[in-house]
């Protein structure tokens, strides 16, 4: 079943935005500073793809994106979100 992205939230650092998801992704924190912590995690892996992402925390029922400031978060926005809702039961 894939994921619901219930809402997209801005934290304080304007470079993140918090995906909350209808069910937990990660039971503990689960960080990834870059690609290369992230590559084989099924749903990191997807994310560091996208453009500007710099950093992936999974934790419980929502996911952070951290990007460069100059991406745009509208484009960061529109794929985070397609991966997450086409991802099927790969969260760990």
């Amino acid at each position: 079943m894939p994921f619901v992205v219930r809402d997209i939230q801005q934290t304080p650092n304007p470079n993140a935005r918090k995906f909350i998801l209808d069910r937990t992704i990660a039971e503990a924190a689960t960080s990834f500073l870059n690609p290369a912590q992230g590559k084989e995690h099924p749903i990191a892996s997807q994310l560091f793809e996208i453009a500007g992402v710099t950093s992936v925390l999974l934790l419980g029922d929502f996911v952070t994106v951290n990007k460069v400031a100059e991406a745009k978060w509208p484009v960061i926005v529109k794929r985070v979100r397609k991966i997450l809702e086409e991802n099927r039961n790969r969260g760990r």
